[in-house]
């Protein structure tokens, strides 16, 4: 029997929509006790043996044997060499990516991330000083499939934050070492970089070991260890997030050929079989045509099984009763990566507020995004995109207030924050206030 996907199909017409629909975007995000328990154990252990623990942990998770922590660092010289070794293509297009993603993190830090201070009129004097992390670590996963990508991706947006020290960890299982993701290290400025990974190097960058520094907060995605080692060390350390399965909503008014949905559908289902790929679209017969692309390409991918697993699974194609009601669906659903693959992509988008990346027309496909567009791809996964927003610059930036009060100024805030202070029933506050008061009798 032949390899089959079959999405859900729905319509947002029948009467049981509701029921089906929800029960089609329900996902456990609740990691597994064992896991959880694991992983404290892991964290404990690092924390109190540091060096001697991570060791252990690698060769036994890793199969990677090494007398020292310090044979696991890669040197820089060694990152150069792997991206001096590439073939010309990708070289060439490691560095247009790198370059991409650069341009887009220096705009978004010209925009929001500089600091700011005004005078009121008594001369008082307030502001924002922004400034940059010390030391941040960025996990790279590695085992099943490497990922230059999120090195750019991390790397960069700290490096033009001002950043002082970029550390990365990746492990490397059996020791073999991915040439494009040490190229991505050498070409996005990384400053250390370790082969090691797990949740034993989410708590070596958290902690600190004897080896490898400690971190002000680290960012990247990671199997199911790597995020609930990341949930647990969050205050000890900042984090950027804990990402669930990858999701892709396609808004279609038709008008994009068939295949090429399809296969962005595809992009984000090969990733593993818990992906969500939805379609919404207000034509039926457009929809017919979709499932018969997929059913015709499917046999071609090379992963196929995890497509098909997802499509099952987790994916669905919904008809709609017009691309209005698509739109107010899909910020229901926060999804991910959204493809508006429309004749229109600037009529729906003031439409649209709840995504992690937009991608407007139907020459944007999702991976662009992925690899070399240039905005980040680390984005929020399982309806977060509701209440926050893609990694960049200002992950690694801190804000702090600037108050310089006049002593006009002192005159007219004192007496407020005098009657505030009594009122909350801390003199020593208030007294603070009024011994800068002109008439005070101190």
């Amino acid at each position: 029997m032949s390899l089959q996907a079959r999405p859900l199909r729905l319509s947002t017409a029948q009467a049981d929509f509701e029921a089906r629909f929800k029960e089609r975007q329900h996902w456990s995000g609740e990691t597994d006790a064992a896991i959880e328990q694991r992983v404290a154990e892991i964290l404990a252990d690092v924390r109190q043996r540091g060096d001697a623990a991570v060791l252990e942990y690698t060769a036994r998770f890793d199969g990677l044997q090494a007398g020292s922590l310090k044979e696991l660092e890669l040197s820089q010289a060694e990152l150069k060499s792997a991206f001096n070794a590439l073939p010309t293509a990708q070289r060439d297009a490691l560095q247009a990516a790198a370059q991409r993603v650069r341009s887009y993190h220096e705009a978004q830090k010209r925009a929001s991330g500089e600091s700011w201070s005004y005078r009121d009129a008594d001369g008082t004097l307030l502001g924002q000083k922004v400034t940059p992390l010390d030391r941040v670590g960025i996990y790279v996963p590695g085992g099943k499939a490497a990922y230059p990508s999120s090195v750019l991706m991390n790397a960069i947006p700290a490096h033009v934050a001002g950043v002082g020290e970029i550390i990365m960890v990746v492990p490397t299982p059996r020791g073999e070492k991915n040439p494009l993701v040490l190229a991505a290290a050498y070409v996005a400025g990384v400053t250390r970089a370790f082969t090691i990974g797990g949740a034993q190097a989410v708590a070596a960058l958290a902690y600190g070991t004897a080896t490898v520094p400690g971190v002000d907060k680290i960012t990247g995605p990671g199997n199911a260890y790597v995020a609930s080692a990341k949930r647990r060390v969050f205050g000890q350390v900042g984090i950027d997030m804990i990402a669930g399965p990858s999701e892709i909503l396609v808004l279609a008014d038709g008008s994009t050929p068939a295949d090429w949905v399809a296969m962005d559908l595809f992009s984000q289902a090969e990733h593993d079989e818990l992906a969500q790929s939805i379609l919404l679209c207000p034509d039926a017969a457009y929809i017919d045509a979709v499932q018969r692309e997929i059913d015709r390409l499917l046999p071609q991918m090379p992963r196929a099984e995890i497509i098909a697993k997802s499509l099952n699974g987790r994916g669905a194609l919904i008809q709609t009763r017009s691309m209005e009601e698509a739109c107010a669906i899909s910020n229901r659903i926060a999804p991910e990566h959204l493809e508006v693959s429309s004749s229109e992509p600037h009529r729906w988008e003031p439409l649209l507020k709840h995504a992690g990346a937009i991608f407007l027309g139907a020459y944007t496909s999702e991976s662009l995004g992925d690899y070399c567009a240039g905005p980040n791809h680390v984005l929020p996964t399982s309806g977060t995109a509701r209440f926050s927003s893609p990694l960049g610059v200002y992950d690694f930036q801190k804000r702090s207030s600037l108050i310089e009060v006049s002593e006009a100024g002192a005159q007219t805030l004192g007496q407020i924050a005098s009657v505030l202070a009594h009122g909350e029933g801390l003199q020593a506050h208030a007294r603070a206030a009024e011994m800068r008061l002109k008439d005070s009798k101190t």
